[in-house]
């Protein structure tokens, strides 16, 4: 059995990112781009910015599942990028509220359950 801190390794905790740009002209459209935010929501994604949502996943395998889920979602129009990086390379990311820096408060106490 893996120790604690193989699992938890921030370089095997993987974060999927999916942004996208999908028409809205119409109600049709409107409606299809709705649909495929509400199905990201119900697969455990959540909103990082408008367009841009982003799932935790504990191994690049468990990212993998979820990376597949938003190809089967793909609407017939507009473009969908999905990215997958290690939870590193996410910690890494310098965020911004106009030109102030965000200040991370500490890295959370991670929660496994089975």
């Amino acid at each position: 059995m893996p120790v604690a801190t193989e699992r938890l390794n921030a370089y095997r905790v993987m974060w999927t990112i999916v942004m996208y740009d999908l028409p809205t002209e119409t109600r049709k459209q409107r409606k299809v781009a709705a649909r495929f935010r509400k199905e990201l929501l119900q697969d455990g994604f959540s909103m990082f910015q408008f367009s841009m949502y982003v799932r935790h996943s504990s191994s690049s395998e468990n990212a993998d599942v979820h990376k597949r889920r938003v190809k089967k979602l793909l609407p017939e129009q507009g473009k969908v990028g999905i990215l997958q990086i290690t939870d590193k390379q996410f910690g890494q990311m310098e965020i911004f509220y106009g030109q102030a820096a965000h200040v991370h408060e500490g890295v959370p106490q991670q929660l496994e359950l089975f």
